[in-house]
């Protein structure tokens, strides 16, 4: 739960601005939807090992981003 302190005299944009802010970086949405569907821990090891080499690749040259 995110809890913004805002004072009485402070502009209502200002609240929701910190509220967006916190709910940003506490990746509740990222949560949200990487629980909507099941994905198999041998699939999730698979895409984080290509993203390892496609950025080996990109960083030696191979590959032009």
């Amino acid at each position: 739960m995110l809890i913004i302190d805002s004072k009485d005299c402070e502009n209502i944009d200002k609240a929701l601005k910190k509220y967006k802010k916190k709910f940003e970086k506490a990746k509740t949405l990222l949560q949200l939807r990487e629980r909507q569907s099941y994905t198999k821990p041998s699939i999730k090891h698979r895409t984080k090992v290509l993203k390892a080499i496609y950025k080996q690749q990109i960083a030696s040259g191979a590959i032009e981003a």
